[in-house]
């Protein structure tokens, strides 16, 4: 695959968000423990939706966007030691870090102040990075993940972001038998969290949303309590959670104080959403109840691989839908109107 092969569907202007067109770009310059990748699928995240329309703040342009990717690898540098051409293999939000900090030596490489993010981001070199709404992509291989034999590559594309994003702060907060944990939001994110929270042996897993229209859904999924947040919702539920995760991708539904309210002391309320609104305040009372607040990014290679084993094992799931990745414009747009259930998953057909 030379580097006049690499096309993808970009956006040109923030303000036509929905309307993509096909491009070629230069990938980085394939370098010695580098994976190159085929990509046959690709979720839609929200976080698409946030770059594309501006919401996080002015992109890079022509963007390709796209972080949930699955396909074939067709060659790797001379020093790749875990990766052969035919492997099946993912990529998800983050593609390069430092390598020698702290952090990245520590199971932390997606907290690196040298993150290098999977689109919308440029390398130390200067090249920008395009995803994966496209025919390829190279990266370290660092930051490609083998995909289980029983796993579909379609199945397998949100769990690159969405699953390990909630799988993360699921594990390291501790979730398993005889411990309660609440999912806030079902979503992409959040139909995975309750996935992955009964896989992990959560004795109880609530499930908070604004309307009873996905509650059986969310029982279907793992949810042992389905919770409406009107008025008054935590009262019964007050310090009897362990964990709460956070998946709301809009703030103005996010009762934060009441939610803090539900967590035993040393619980913990994790945000794992960024919506483009700011979150709503917390009251000093709040804080005082020996709870903490705060939020998780993506997930290391080393949960990422122990997330593909447990959801192999498990046959956990993400609900998709594919489409075209020439459909890419309708996906963008469902997404942001909250039409998924629960992740758009764009199938390559780029004429190559």
């Amino acid at each position: 695959m030379s580097a006049l092969q690499f096309k993808g569907y970009a956006i040109e202007d923030t303000s036509d968000w929905e309307k993509f067109k096909l491009i070629e770009f230069e990938p980085k310059p394939f370098g010695d423990t580098d994976v190159e990748i085929k990509i046959h699928y690709c979720g839609v995240c929200g976080s698409d939706v946030h770059t594309i329309t501006g919401g996080w703040g002015k992109p890079n342009l022509p963007l390709i966007v796209g972080h949930e990717i699955a396909g074939i690898v067709t060659r790797v540098g001379p020093k790749v030691s875990t990766f052969k051409a035919g492997d099946r293999v993912g990529v998800g939000a983050q593609v390069c870090s430092c390598g020698h900090c702290h952090l990245c030596n520590h199971n932390n490489e997606q907290y690196c102040h040298k993150i290098v993010g999977t689109y919308n981001s440029k390398y130390e070199s200067g090249i920008a990075t395009q995803g994966g709404y496209s025919t390829g992509i190279r990266c370290d291989e660092r930051f490609v993940f083998p995909i289980p034999d029983n796993l579909k590559l379609e199945e397998a594309a949100p769990l690159f972001c969405a699953g390990l994003t909630v799988f993360s702060p699921l594990v390291r907060n501790g979730t398993g038998p005889g411990k309660k944990v609440g999912i806030v939001g079902i979503g992409g994110l959040g139909h995975l969290a309750i996935q992955f929270a009964k896989a992990l042996g959560a004795d109880e897993i609530v499930v908070f949303s604004h309307s009873t229209r996905k509650q059986e859904d969310a029982l279907e999924l793992g949810g042992t309590k389905f919770v409406v947040t009107e008025d008054g919702f935590e009262t019964a539920l007050r310090a009897s959670l362990d964990l709460i995760l956070c998946t709301a991708n809009v703030a103005s539904g996010v009762r934060l104080n009441e939610f803090i309210t539900t967590l035993v002391p040393g619980g913990r309320f994790v945000m794992v959403a960024l919506p483009d609104e700011a979150l709503p305040s917390l009251g000093a009372s709040t804080l005082v109840t020996g709870t903490y607040y705060g939020g998780s990014l993506l997930g290391s290679k080393q949960e990422a691989v122990q997330m593909l084993k447990l959801a192999s094992e498990k046959g956990i799931k993400p609900w998709i839908e594919v489409l075209p990745m020439s459909d890419a414009g309708k996906a963008v747009r469902n997404v942001k109107d909250g039409k998924g259930r629960y992740r758009y998953v764009l199938k390559q057909d780029i004429d190559q």
